[in-house]
C-alpha cells in the first residue's frame, strides 16, 4: 500500500504500514495548517489496495481542533473523486481508525468531499457566460490569486444588496458546494423564483474567499496563518487581504444582508448563528432574523434552529467575526450558516451523510427563503 497526498488540497502524512493476514495497515497524522497550530481536514489516496482490508490510523486525531467532532463522524470515500460515500469510522479518544474493503486499486479518503481551485475557477468561469453576472477580481490573496465577485442581477439603487461569503475556513469545503447550487439557481434563466427575486435584489458573492488556504489543505487558516473569521475587526492588506479588499468593497456598495457559509465539525444539523449579542442589535433586527429563520424551516427540511451555538449576551458579541462585525457595521442582517461535516440527524442518509448533492439543494433552497423576506430587509 502507497498512501500520498501531493495534490489540491491533500493534507496527510504517512508514518508507516504493516500486513497482517487479516489486513492492510497504515499509521497516519494529519498536518497542522500551514503558519498555524489548527488540525482537522484530511484528504489522501492509498494506491495497490484491490480487493484488501484497509485499516488506516489516523494517530494523532485527539490533537485535533474540535476532537469532540469526530464523535459518531464517518470518513468520506471515493473511487473517482465524484460519487463519495461514508464508511466504517471509529474513534477512541486518542486516534481514528478507519476500516474498508477496497473494490479497486486506489481509493481517496477525505473529511469532506473535496471543492478544488480548478473547480473554483470552473464555477465562475461559467457563471460569467450569463448575461445576468458580471466577475471582477478585487484584489490578490497572500499567494496573489485573484479574489473572485460575482455580481449577480443589474444594480440598482431600489434594489436590497445581498452579499454571501463561501469558505472563510479552508476545509469546509461544504461552502464551496452550497454557494455552487445557490449560484446556479440564481442564474436559472427558467426559474420563476430567481428571476423575481433579481427584480428586487442585487448580489455579491464571493465563492471562495480561502482559495490559499484551501489548496494547501487547511481547515482554517489562509496562506499568512490566520483564521479569516477573526480578521474582520482590523483587516490587514498585508495578512488578510481576502477580508480587506472585500469589506472594502462592502463599505463602497453597501450591505442589506449578508450570509457567511460555514461547516461545524460536531453538530450534525444545519444552523445559523445568531447576532443578538451585537451593540446595534434592535427589534427591527430580532425581527429579520426571526423571519428568515422561520421562513427557511418552512423552505427546506434540512434547516433547523432548535440545535446551534449559544447566543451572545446583550453586547457580548464578538466583532471580529465575520456576520456580527457586518450586521454592526451596516445595521443588517448578517449571519453565520452551519452545515455538518457529519450528517443532518433530522433527515440522515446512511450511505452520504451530509454530502455534496444536500449542499447544493440547500444552497438552492436560499433563493426561495430569501424570496419570501426580501422586502423586510
Amino acid at each position: 500500500m502507497e498512501i500520498s497526498a501531493n495534490f489540491d488540497g491533500g493534507n496527510i502524512i504517512f508514518d508507516s504500514a504493516r500486513q497482517t493476514d487479516s489486513a492492510n495497515h497504515a499509521y497516519l497524522r494529519i498536518r497542522k495548517d500551514i503558519g498555524a497550530e489548527f488540525m482537522q481536514w484530511f484528504y489522501f489516496r492509498a494506491q495497490n489496495v484491490k480487493f484488501q482490508h484497509l485499516v488506516i490510523h489516523i494517530t494523532n486525531a485527539s490533537e485535533a481542533f474540535s476532537p469532540e467532532g469526530w464523535s459518531g463522524y464517518q470518513v468520506c470515500i471515493s473511487y473517482d473523486r465524484k460519487k463519495w460515500v461514508r464508511c466504517n469510522t471509529h474513534y477512541d479518544g486518542n486516534e481514528l481508525k478507519i476500516e474498508l474493503d477496497s473494490e479497486h486499486n486506489m481509493v481517496y479518503f477525505a473529511y469532506f468531499p473535496p471543492f478544488s481551485y480548478e473547480q473554483h475557477l470552473d464555477l465562475v468561469a461559467k457563471a460569467q457566460i450569463s448575461p445576468l453576472c458580471n466577475i471582477d477580481a478585487l484584489g490578490k490573496t497572500v499567494e496573489s490569486r485573484d479574489i473572485d465577485l460575482l455580481t449577480i442581477g443589474e444594480p440598482s439603487d431600489s434594489k436590497k444588496k445581498i452579499w454571501i461569503l463561501g469558505r472563510q475556513h479552508a476545509g469546509e469545503s461544504m461552502a464551496s458546494w452550497f454557494v455552487k447550487g445557490m449560484i446556479e439557481r440564481l442564474l436559472d434563466a427558467n426559474d420563476a423564483v430567481s428571476i423575481k427575486l433579481l427584480s428586487q435584489a442585487v448580489f455579491y458573492v464571493i465563492p471562495s474567499m480561502n482559495l490559499d488556504g484551501n489548496i494547501a489543505g487547511n481547515i482554517r487558516v489562509n496562506g499568512a496563518g490566520r483564521d479569516l473569521n477573526r480578521e474582520w475587526a482590523n483587516p490587514s492588506e498585508e495578512f488578510s487581504p481576502e477580508v480587506f479588499y472585500v469589506k472594502n468593497k462592502m463599505l463602497s456598495i453597501g450591505v442589506d444582508m449578508c450570509l457567511d457559509i460555514h461547516g461545524d465539525e460536531e453538530l450534525p444539523y444545519n444552523f445559523v448563528s445568531r447576532i443578538d449579542g451585537i451593540p446595534n442589535f434592535d427589534e427591527r433586527l430580532a425581527k429579520q432574523q426571526k423571519m428568515f429563520s422561520e421562513a427557511w424551516k418552512i423552505i427546506s427540511p434540512d434547516f433547523q434552529d432548535k440545535y446551534g451555538y449559544p447566543v451572545d449576551k446583550p453586547g457580548k458579541a464578538n466583532l471580529s467575526i465575520c456576520s456580527k462585525n457586518i450586521a454592526n457595521t451596516f445595521r443588517c442582517l448578517a449571519l453565520t450558516v452551519e452545515m455538518p461535516f457529519k450528517d443532518n440527524a433530522n433527515l440522515p442518509d446512511p450511505e452520504q451523510g451530509w454530502s455534496v448533492s444536500r449542499s447544493e439543494g440547500f444552497g438552492a433552497s436560499l433563493i426561495s427563503t430569501l424570496l419570501m423576506i426580501v422586502n423586510e430587509l
